[in-house]
C-alpha cells in the first residue's frame, strides 16, 4: 500500500505553475511514501508463529509418553523412530506427520514476521527442510535397530528401500536445523544481539555433537549403542527448543513492534 495524497494536486500544478507558486510546495506523485512494512503480523501470521511454539513440545510429549510404555523398548538405547515400529507404530508416525506440519507453518510465521535479526530465506528455508523431513519420516519407516521391535537383529545386513529413504529425510532435520541456527547466529550478530548469537552457535554445536554420536551408537559402536537413544533425543531436544525459543521471540517482537499506519 503506498499513499498517493497529492498527486492530482501535483498534477495541476505542472498544469498551471503560476497558479501554484503562492500555495504550499507541491508533492510529485513520484515522491510517495511507502507504507509499513514491518509492523505488527496478522492473526493468521501469529498463528503460524504458535504453530512453531508448539512442534515441539507436542513431538517431544509423545516420544516420552510412547517410549515409557513400549514394551522391549529403551529411550536409552532405540532411536525415536523406531516407536514407528511395531503394533503402536501408527501414533508415532502421526507424531512426525503433524510435527512436520507445525515446523512448516512456523516457518512460514517467521517469514511473515519481518524480524532479520531472527530469519533469514535461508534459515526459513532450513527450518521448511526439516519439517518436510519429519513429514517424510512419516511415510517411511525406519529400519529395525538394536534389537527393537523385540526379536529383530541389532543391525540389517541389507537395508531395505524404505529404510534408506527414511534416513535420507531425517537429514534435513538433523543437519539442517543446526545450518539454521548457525545462519540465525550471523543474523543476530549483524543486529547487535550477541547473547542470542552464542545461543544459536551452541545449539547448532550441540546437535552435530550429539547427532555424530547418536549416529555412532546406533551403528553399534560399542562404547556407545547403549547411550545412543539419550544422544538422539538430546540433539532433538536441543534443536526444538532452539525452534520454541525462536517462535517464541518472534512473537514478542511482533507483539511489540507499533501497529503500521492506515493509508490514506
Amino acid at each position: 500500500m503506498i499513499r498517493v495524497d497529492g498527486c492530482l494536486a501535483g498534477l495541476a500544478c505542472l498544469a498551471h505553475p503560476a497558479a501554484c507558486r503562492p500555495r504550499r510546495p507541491v508533492r510529485y506523485c513520484l515522491l510517495v511514501e511507502p507504507a509499513s512494512a514491518h509492523g505488527r503480523p496478522g492473526r493468521w501470521a501469529r498463528g503460524l508463529l504458535y504453530c512453531g511454539l508448539a512442534a515441539g513440545l507436542l513431538f517431544v510429549t509423545t516420544v516420552l509418553a510412547e517410549g515409557a510404555t513400549r514394551d522391549g523398548y529403551r529411550p536409552s538405547r532405540h532411536p525415536v523412530s523406531s516407536l514407528a515400529l511395531g503394533p503402536r507404530g501408527q501414533v508415532q508416525a502421526a507424531n512426525f506427520a503433524v510435527t512436520g506440519t507445525l515446523v512448516l507453518a512456523g516457518a512460514a510465521g517467521l517469514g511473515h514476521a519481518a524480524d532479520l535479526a531472527l530469519s533469514s530465506r535461508a534459515g526459513r528455508a532450513l527450518i521448511g527442510a526439516a519439517g518436510a523431513g519429519l513429514i517424510g519420516a512419516a511415510v517411511f519407516a525406519t529400519d529395525p535397530v538394536s534389537g527393537y521391535p523385540p526379536g529383530t537383529p541389532d543391525a540389517l545386513t541389507q537395508p531395505t528401500r524404505t529404510g534408506m529413504i527414511h534416513n535420507l529425510a531425517a537429514v534435513p532435520v538433523f543437519l539442517g536445523l543446526p545450518a539454521a541456527a548457525i545462519t540465525c547466529s550471523r543474523q543476530s550478530i549483524r543486529a547487535g544481539h550477541r547473547g542470542f548469537a552464542l545461543y544459536c552457535a551452541a545449539t547448532a554445536t550441540t546437535m552435530l555433537a550429539t547427532t555424530a554420536l547418536a549416529g555412532a551408537g546406533f551403528n553399534q559402536s560399542p562404547r556407545l549403542v547403549n547411550h545412543a537413544g539419550l544422544f538422539q533425543r538430546a540433539s532433538i531436544v536441543t534443536g526444538f527448543g532452539w525452534l520454541t525459543t525462536l517462535s517464541a521471540l518472534a512473537l514478542t517482537r511482533a507483539s511489540a513492534a507499533p501497529a503500521p499506519k492506515p493509508s490514506t
